[in-house]
């Protein structure tokens, strides 16, 4: 049997008091209680702590090697109890998510980093997926909250509505980059080739949703999983696609892309938090919610999914309570 964390603790009081009397009676404990506990710790570690004269107790050598190394172990059990027990606005934990591509990608890696600098202790676990399987794992409890672009139509499922990103079309540039290209979805669409995400995936399940009747209309020469693979093939010239604004402004402000403007179609699409509806909520799901949440009732929180780097500095602004 190994010592105990009560053991240490009045082994600790005894070393501090160096009577046996005045430690019990710092611990609300019988003298004979603090005496076995010593003797019974003793015995587990092979060999006396003290050297005994009369009533007092003097640390002999190997006391004083245990004796650092108590302190240590109380100090890091009194922190553990203050981060579990969530005291003084400090939390700690492990959360479990699960993110459909554009957010996992491009949007929570900015959030967890800040909140991360607010709460050190807090260490995150990702899985980037589609809309499909990230409802899967919440129905299955795998995770702890699920952030898709896709709707979600389970019972067992809370959606929670988090802000709207912005669809657009890209293409290939053409010679005349300054020329825009206008896309009509009543006339233009069966003149192009179209590379989509696979299906189940929030993107494509929006897209092809907003089309309507006009969606049989779309020739797709290849479906892709992957949203940086569908870029690539478009700066291949495989065709046009449909994704969120947020994952292609760097190419279209470097002109590897070039934007479409869409006509007759909404652009705009609704974000959401999905959780299981039994899901326990402990304060740290809370505090992680409410500093998300932060970005969809800020001003700024829209025109900064136009550009990473905004987007940066917002989420750290938010941080830092600016």
């Amino acid at each position: 049997m190994s010592a105990t964390i009560r053991q240490l603790e009045i082994f600790n009081a005894v070393v501090e008091y160096g009577q046996v009397t005045k430690a019990a009676q710092k611990l609300f404990l019988t003298q004979s209680a603090v005496s076995l506990a010593l003797n019974e710790m003793e015995n587990q570690l092979g060999g006396p702590l003290f050297d005994r004269t009369g009533r007092s107790l003097e640390l002999n050598d190997r006391g004083r090697y245990l004796l650092p190394m108590s302190h240590e172990i109380i100090d890091k059990l009194e922190d553990l109890n203050d981060l579990m027990n969530e005291k003084d606005g400090k939390f700690a934990g492990s959360l479990n998510l699960v993110a459909s591509s554009t957010i996992g990608n491009y949007v929570l890696p900015y959030l967890i980093t800040a909140f991360r600098s607010l709460h050190p202790d807090v260490s995150f676990n990702m899985l980037v997926s589609n809309t499909q399987r990230a409802e899967k794992m919440i129905v299955n409890r795998a995770v702890d909250l699920g952030f898709v672009e896709g709707e979600v139509n389970n019972e067992q499922i809370i959606a929670e509505e988090w802000f709207q990103d912005e669809l657009v079309l890209i293409s290939l540039p053409e010679k005349d980059t300054e020329t825009e290209r206008v896309c009509d979805i009543t006339t233009d669409l069966k003149i192009s080739k179209w590379v989509m995400r696979e299906a189940g995936s929030g993107t494509a399940q929006i897209f092809k949703t907003k089309l309507g009747k006009y969606v049989t209309e779309l020739d797709v020469v290849m479906e892709l999983g992957d949203t940086e693979a569908i870029k690539k093939a478009v700066e291949a010239g495989a065709g046009i696609s449909c994704l969120s604004k947020l994952t292609v402004c760097r190419e279209i402000r470097s002109g590897r892309l070039q934007q479409i403007s869409l006509q007759g179609l909404d652009p705009k699409r609704q974000l959401y938090v999905i959780q299981h509806k039994n899901k326990a909520k402990t304060r740290l799901i809370n505090e992680f919610l409410d500093f998300c949440f932060l970005l969809s009732r800020c001003d700024s929180g829209r025109s900064c999914l136009s550009s990473p780097e905004e987007f940066q500095d917002l989420v750290m602004a938010l941080a830092g309570g600016e």
